[in-house]
């Protein structure tokens, strides 16, 4: 059997606000948030969330 290579990632994204690195789902379905300062690091947008903070890694 064949399985579908997933497209969806977790990833390490800083805040741009208070520099805390943080891991997120790419595909988050809710408004993610920074622990620290509480500013948006993820926004859902209907498939792929838009990020907000910046990529520093992409976890496999």
């Amino acid at each position: 059997m064949i399985m579908k290579k997933t497209e969806s990632k977790f990833i390490k994204v800083r805040c741009k606000d208070c520099e805390n690195e943080q891991v997120l789902f790419n595909k988050a379905s809710v408004t993610v948030l920074c622990h620290i300062c509480g500013s948006k690091l993820a926004i859902p947008a209907g498939g792929k969330a838009k990020i907000k903070g910046e990529i520093l890694e992409v976890i496999e």
